[in-house]
């Protein structure tokens, strides 16, 4: 009887154990997904209506788009600036003429820019974080690309620079050149672009 009374007991540990293992593998699973992929929960919430609409406007797959704001931005709203030292110094020397231009940026596009002015399109802003330079291609102030309508400038700025790779399904190519600027470009991390791509599936 008493061996009896003790396997039952042994047999409430181990469910209770496998009950409390399987709840926090669940939990941290949910995590993954929450947090460690990117926020791609906060995307939908925070960006998808907008996400969806400029896909359209703009003949862009939203899943892509979704991707890349939680690449860049983990879905956050609002969404905090990054200042680039090295970009700074870069337009700093084509405003002041020891240096012709830079990513396309010269000398007349900087005239009278303080170094305020400066270290703002040296800067990272928005969902898709464009640089402030970008703005420049774009006819539009920083103020724009950081505003309400961001989603709307960025796509705007993907489908420019990079859309007809995006329609011919070109994805990974995709997010090189909006890391990097080039298509084979090297990224900062190098599961930038895999990561895309899965968050891509997620959002499809």
């Amino acid at each position: 009887m008493k061996t009896i009374l003790r396997l039952a007991v042994l047999g409430v540990f181990v469910i209770a154990g496998f009950i409390f293992i399987k709840g926090h593998w669940k939990e941290g699973k949910s995590k993954l997904i929450h947090y460690g992929r990117g926020g791609l929960n906060a995307v939908e919430r925070n960006y998808g209506a907008e996400a969806d609409q400029v896909a359209t406007d703009f003949d862009l797959p939203a899943n892509y788009l979704k991707a890349l704001i939680a690449l860049e931005s983990s879905g956050r709203k609002p969404v905090p600036s990054r200042f680039e030292k090295h970009v700074f110094q870069r337009l700093k020397k084509v405003r002041d003429g020891s240096k012709k231009s830079y990513e396309g940026i010269d000398q007349k596009d900087l005239k009278n820019a303080s170094d305020e002015a400066l270290k703002n399109l040296a800067s990272s802003w928005g969902p898709f974080q464009l640089m402030g330079y970008q703005c420049l291609q774009l006819g539009i102030t920083v103020a724009d690309v950081r505003g309400d309508d961001a989603i709307y400038w960025g796509a705007k700025w993907i489908n420019e620079e990079y859309g007809k790779q995006l329609r011919q399904g070109k994805f990974e190519q995709a997010f090189r050149i909006h890391n990097t600027g080039s298509p084979t470009g090297r990224t900062h991390d190098p599961s930038y672009a895999s990561k895309g791509l899965r968050y891509m599936d997620h959002f499809k």
